[in-house]
């Protein structure tokens, strides 16, 4: 079964204390991302990664403080979660050609990686069955990636210990909903026993 990595919104405002909107203990995650990040590599699985790229005056900024403005150092994903060849999808609707890249960065304005319109088409073309989601923060951005994954019929594994909650509650109740959708749990250390 052809296997996809999902990493959500590792970006340095909220992996790291510094950044904008920094997710309290997000930057114990950097083994784990880097950890998936290698196996990818190592067995040629294909990393789809979200970003935010928002605006200097985004709406979302009435909800959330201003973070990840594109261009910015905080917008940007640390070396851990990056592979090359790389392909960067806008917003902007558009034909992408994905057959080189070993990682593809979509990005994002809102909280779910769906509202770019060609994240669908992409999902299509890669033509994976099975998505192991992990990143930031769980409640939010990886609930939606999850959920919108297992709504498009995908298999949907999320990695429990390569993720991070604003509110761990929250985040209880999200791994919760995912499983009751179709989801399964799972960790770093099983993802990458597989030889």
């Amino acid at each position: 079964m052809k296997t996809v990595f999902f990493d959500v919104d590792t970006q340095m405002d909220f992996l790291f204390p510094a950044g904008a909107l920094y997710v309290p203990g997000a930057e114990n995650l950097l083994p784990s991302l880097k950890k998936l990040r290698d196996y990818a590599a190592a067995h040629g699985i294909l990393i789809i990664s979200s970003t935010d790229a928002h605006e200097e005056d985004d709406p979302e900024f009435a909800q959330w403080p201003p973070h990840c403005v594109r261009g910015a150092m905080g917008q940007q994903k640390p070396p851990e979660t990056l592979l090359e060849p790389r392909l960067v999808v806008p917003l902007a609707p558009g034909d992408y050609s994905v057959d080189e890249a070993r990682q593809i960065i979509i990005e994002k304005r809102a909280l779910d990686v769906f509202t770019n319109p060609n994240l669908s088409v992409l999902l299509e073309r890669v033509g994976a069955a099975r998505y192991v989601v992990y990143g930031v923060v769980t409640e939010y951005c990886v609930r939606y990636a999850a959920l919108g994954l297992l709504k498009s019929g995908r298999q949907v594994e999320l990695v429990t210990d390569a993720v991070c909650s604003l509110d761990p509650e929250a985040g209880r109740r999200t791994f919760e909903e995912i499983v009751e959708a179709g989801g399964r749990l799972t960790t770093v250390s099983e993802i990458c026993s597989t030889p």
